[in-house]
């Protein structure tokens, strides 16, 4: 099937003059830190000069699920297979 009205090169960068991508907006938090906007600060955990996110507790908490994964692996013996394959990658 042959296209009977072909679109020029004009036509198809007006179309796609829209489909720009912008940065991500960002805004400083009370600590400094750059955040997303309306969202919670992911280095002291504050909204709107509040704590909503307990910092320390969610990293304690991401180490004990990968030491609780890394054991699991260990059991199951797919950690000795995990570390003979990284060598090879290098």
């Amino acid at each position: 099937m042959v296209v009977r009205m072909r679109a020029n090169r004009s036509k198809s960068g007006k179309r796609r003059s829209h489909h720009a991508l912008s940065g991500m907006r960002m805004a400083a938090c009370v600590c400094g830190a750059l955040r997303r906007p309306h969202r919670a600060c992911a280095s002291c955990g504050t909204y709107r000069e509040r704590v909503v996110v307990d910092v320390v507790a969610r990293a304690e908490r991401g180490v004990r699920r990968t030491k609780r994964k890394q054991k699991e692996l260990r059991a199951s013996g797919q950690a000795a297979e995990n570390k003979e394959k990284e060598p090879q990658t290098q």
